[in-house]
């Protein structure tokens, strides 16, 4: 099989869809890799290390697109791809539909066969190619978050591990799956003051028997998450529906109530985010303030090091990819339940039933076509 990997265009993404490993791996079983020149540069891998793995560099980003079969991305076609996506292609890639009307039209209106890394199973159902970035995106949240609450970033000025003598500053988090207990970690480690909220009380049970204390969790009802955020310095929106649009579980009203100088970085922004304040920013403009509280909301989080994020992105759907290219797309999809399960949209499809309740579409199982 032809496989296609594009250099991604979204604002300052630097990941790329395979490592020259990877590239090297699937060489070795028979099929031909085309990358687009460059396309590995932000994460640190040169064309050299590429065409040395067995790929063939090509120029543009159109010819990557005419010359694959299967279109390997890391973020959602942006606006300016759309063009380039024809009925033959299979693309394999975080889609976050729910989030995007325009982007799934569009797939739609292609014919193509769009399969969504973040609902992807493994046969346990684990969703294995979410959890990386989600562990990333977690981590990185508490540590940007600890960049703007600095005064010169418009922040309150809270070193969220205090020193002695000190109290150590409000981290408030939103959810208990792998966003958020990566988010805990981090903050912990940083010694600030944590509380974690979730409607999971397994999670929690974990988390308190893992922490020792050091976390104080609570199920997340709406008065008590009201009380918690407006006691915050920090607040970390960890929520996920898979598939799904986020809950909008911050009103407007709780933001006003919000210390001046907090910041909010809302990491299910992908999913549309989980306050009703949420709009997506970029690497380049990365906050905006609402009654006075920093929020940071950009959709690619891991892109910033990205190194890092390739090659767990690449372990993670590398086993996936193998599939598709060995049995070829439509029978790995007729055999594989967890990857089709992936398959968000198909022939003009909408084949995903969160994404079609998202936007009012008709709803298509996969099975059904």
């Amino acid at each position: 099989m032809v496989i296609g990997v594009p250099k991604e265009v979204k604002d300052q993404e630097f990941r790329v869809a395979l490592t020259p490993s990877a590239v090297q791996h699937l060489v070795s079983l028979g099929h031909s890799v085309r990358i687009e020149k460059e396309a590995g540069e932000g994460s640190g891998f040169s064309d050299d290390e590429y065409h040395t793995a067995g790929a063939i560099i090509v120029e543009t980003h159109r010819e990557v697109f005419r010359q694959a079969e299967l279109i390997l991305k890391v973020k959602e076609p942006q606006p300016q791809e759309y063009q380039y996506i024809q009925s033959h292609h299979t693309v394999f890639t975080y889609l976050h539909l729910a989030a995007s009307k325009s982007l799934t039209e569009a797939l739609m209106a292609s014919g193509c066969t769009a399969i969504a890394y973040e609902t992807t199973e493994t046969v346990q159902r684990e969703l294995s190619m979410l959890r990386p970035m989600s562990e990333i995106a977690g981590r990185m949240s508490i540590q940007i978050g600890a960049h703007f609450l600095e005064r010169h970033e418009g922040g309150r000025g809270v070193l969220l591990g205090g020193i002695p003598g000190v109290s150590p500053g409000h981290v408030v988090i939103i959810g208990s799956g792998v966003v958020g207990a990566s988010a805990t970690k981090m903050a912990v480690g940083m010694g600030a003051r944590v509380t974690v909220l979730s409607i999971d009380v397994g999670q929690l049970r974990h988390l308190d028997d893992l922490y020792a204390g050091r976390v104080t969790t609570l199920v997340s009802r709406s008065q008590v998450l009201d009380d918690s955020v407006k006691d915050a310095d920090l607040v970390i929106g960890a929520v996920m529906i898979p598939g799904a649009k986020a809950p909008k579980l911050i009103s407007r009203d709780l933001i006003r109530y919000m210390k001046r100088g907090a910041v909010f970085v809302d990491v299910a922004v992908d999913q549309g985010g989980c306050a009703e304040t949420t709009h997506p920013t970029t690497h380049s403009d990365p906050v905006y303030v609402v009654d006075h509280v920093l929020h940071y909301a950009v959709t690619n989080i891991p892109g910033i090091v990205p190194r890092t994020s390739t090659m767990a992105l690449t372990n993670a759907t590398l086993p996936f990819i193998v599939r598709l290219v060995n049995q070829g797309v439509e029978e790995a999809l007729k055999t594989e339940a967890g990857l089709a399960r992936g398959v968000n949209v198909s022939r003009g499809r909408v084949t995903c039933r969160a994404v079609a309740e998202a936007h009012g579409l008709p709803y298509t199982p996969f099975d059904a076509q």
